[in-house]
């Protein structure tokens, strides 16, 4: 039959084809072009019949299933607590005291690099556009520049730190291929390099903000949407705007403190909880000393992200929202179960493609050509992110699909720290955000701005962040090996 990476690049095509102008889901496409890739490869690799076809890609599909499945549910479930009880809100408010008034779209940008952590992109958006707008309206800044430096903190933090699905997928990937990434160290490293990328978007977006100072949210409220308690404050805050007095922290800290939210411990908590227990796992295994002990197998069992994301979902349930009711609190896992739902499959068909692209060996061929060639491995996976992400939109589905490629080539010895490619790989499938990318238009949508406006904006930052971070792991591959 064809050679297998051939094969590959016919089926990719097909799967692009498939999602981009068909009816076709993310899901079946991806199984579709793993069995296709199987097919066409036959028989090269351990793929010899078309009935190991069919068993390489369920096993894939099942291996992924197995390792991630229950991970991605639990931090849904998590995240929606998070989001509903007012915690997101309450942490805000906590690093908007911490930081001060006069830096209030770095607030912004903190509180989204935080929440996103745990809560979609797109649902911390627009939780936080209220708070955005409301800095817009009282300190007369550009929704342009408040609006994307929100936009990009939850951006950021969303494609590097698990345990968002994209990069949980991507360590799960590397990890089945027999490359030692550890989730904790993971996680560190993410979190890391996020700082950088975050530093280099806020005079970024600033800038951009200057360019269009009229987008501005203006005064006039609607006091029906506020409590007695909010629009008291509002009126001493008028007040002070009226008579050209500088507004400060304590101004927009009595605004949120009207509302009812749950303590900041108990927010950060259940934030940071399973965290701190993933990196304590990791922390422990890097110990010999602790090795056998009860210590050491209690951390291990209490690290394990099944298990750390699973605490933090009982304090969401029966601290965060211990106010609400059992149909309620159902209800709200209900939403997030379907929210994982579709985002499990897509995981774990792209595990199948993963499976099938390192049993065909064209892993291996394109690895063992690439090394051949002399092109610096580190540049693979930032190519393999943008053209994954470019023709379809899906950040999500672009570093599954990704990963699936570039693991095994890693694993075929592809000269490059497996660190640094998985990180490498999330970075560059944010690039770009566009008209084909749902966030792009919550962005646009809940920032005021019209679609020409963010695509000079908000879409040339999502593309000069992702290639000054491929500066960074450029930089860092000479080290890093």
């Amino acid at each position: 039959m064809l050679n297998p990476v051939v094969a590959m690049l016919i089926g990719i095509v097909v799967m692009m084809v498939l999602i981009i102008f068909t009816k076709m889901h993310a899901f079946p496409s991806l199984i579709i072009s793993a069995i296709l890739i199987a097919v066409l490869a036959m028989p090269f690799g351990e793929v010899s019949s078309l009935t190991q076809c069919v068993s390489t890609v369920t096993t894939g599909f099942g291996n992924t299933m197995a390792s991630i499945g229950v991970v991605i549910g639990f931090g849904c479930i998590m995240g929606i607590f998070l989001e509903k009880s007012g915690a997101a809100k309450r942490m805000a408010l906590t690093i908007l005291k911490a930081v001060g008034v006069k830096n209030c779209d770095v607030v912004l940008g903190l509180t989204g690099w935080v929440v996103s952590i745990p809560v979609f992109c797109d649902s911390g958006f627009v939780i936080l556009s209220s708070l955005a707008k409301e800095f817009s309206r009282l300190t007369k800044r550009s929704m342009v520049g408040l609006g994307g430096i929100l936009g990009m903190g939850l951006y950021i933090t969303h494609f590097m730190v698990p345990p968002t699905p994209g990069p949980l997928a991507v360590v799960s990937t590397f990890q089945e291929n027999g490359l030692g990434i550890d989730l904790g160290m993971f996680i560190l490293c993410g979190i890391g390099i996020s700082i950088p990328l975050f530093a280099f978007a806020v005079p970024l977006f600033r800038h951009f903000g200057k360019k269009y100072p009229n987008l501005v949210v203006p005064y006039e409220i609607d006091r029906s949407q506020y409590s007695e308690a909010q629009l008291r404050v509002l009126d001493r805050i008028n007040e002070k705007y009226q008579k050209n007095e500088d507004l400060v922290t304590e101004d927009f800290a009595d605004l949120l403190a009207a509302e009812k939210l749950p303590s900041a411990f108990m927010s950060f908590a259940t934030l940071l909880v399973p965290i701190v227990l993933i990196f304590a796992n990791t922390l422990v295994g890097q110990i010999s000393s602790l090795q056998g002990t009860m210590v050491a197998n209690v951390v291990q069992f209490l690290g394990q992200p099944v298990i750390a994301l699973f605490i933090s979902l009982c304090m969401g349930a029966f601290l965060l929202c211990r106010d609400y009711d059992k149909k309620t609190c159902v209800n709200l896992m209900q939403e997030a179960c379907r929210d994982a739902g579709p985002i499990v499959f897509i995981t774990a068909a792209g595990g199948a493609l993963g499976a099938v692209i390192n049993a065909t060996g064209a892993a291996k061929m394109m690895a063992d050509a690439i090394v051949a060639a002399g092109v610096p491995g580190i540049l693979v996976p930032i190519i393999i992110g943008v053209i994954m992400r470019f023709p379809q939109g899906s950040g999500t589905t672009a570093m599954i699909t990704g990963s699936a490629i570039i693991a095994p080539m890693v694993a075929a010895g592809l000269a490059v720290n497996p660190y640094l490619a998985a990180m490498a790989l999330c970075l560059t499938t944010m690039c770009p955000s566009y008209l084909n990318d749902s966030y792009f238009h919550v962005v646009t949508n809940f920032s005021g701005m019209d679609i020409k406006t963010s695509l000079k904006t908000w879409s040339v930052g999502s593309i000069l962040i992702p290639a000054f971070g491929s500066c960074i792991f450029i930089v860092l591959s000479f080290f890093i090996h």
